[in-house]
C-alpha cells in the first residue's frame, strides 16, 4: 500500500504528533491462498513528527513500522500496537529510533 493512500490516523503526545496507517497485510483484491493465510491480519507504517511537519521532507520525521512478519489480529490491534512504538520512540525507550535528530535540528 502506497503511503499516499494510506488510512492515517493522528495522536498528539508529549509535543509530537505520532502517526499511524493501519492496513491490511494482504490488499483487498489480493485474494486466492495469499489472503486465506494472512486470517485477514493487519500490520501498520508510521512517523514521529513536530505538529505541522511535513513528513516527506527528509528531516522532518522519523519513519516506524511493524517489524517482519509481525501482524496483529484487526485494524485497533494494529493502531494500538503504532501509537504505542510511536510513544516509545518520543519518550527515548524505543531501542532503534529517536526524536533527537527532530529536537536538535530546530525542525
Amino acid at each position: 500500500m502506497a503511503d499516499e493512500t494510506a488510512p492515517w490516523q493522528m495522536v498528539e503526545y508529549e509535543g509530537f504528533e505520532i502517526h499511524v496507517a493501519p492496513f491490511p497485510k494482504t490488499p483487498p483484491g489480493e485474494g486466492g491462498a495469499a489472503r486465506a493465510l494472512s486470517d485477514n491480519r493487519y500490520t501498520y507504517v508510521g512517523y514521529v513528527c513536530h505538529p505541522g511537519a511535513d513528513p516527506a521532507i527528509p528531516g522532518h520525521a522519523v519513519p516506524f513500522h511493524a517489524d517482519g512478519e509481525e501482524s496483529f489480529a484487526g485494524h485497533d490491534e494494529a493502531l494500538y500496537e503504532g501509537v504505542h512504538v510511536g510513544r516509545s520512540i518520543v519518550e527515548g525507550t524505543h531501542p532503534d529510533l529517536t526524536v533527537l535528530p527532530l529536537v536538535t535540528g530546530g525542525v
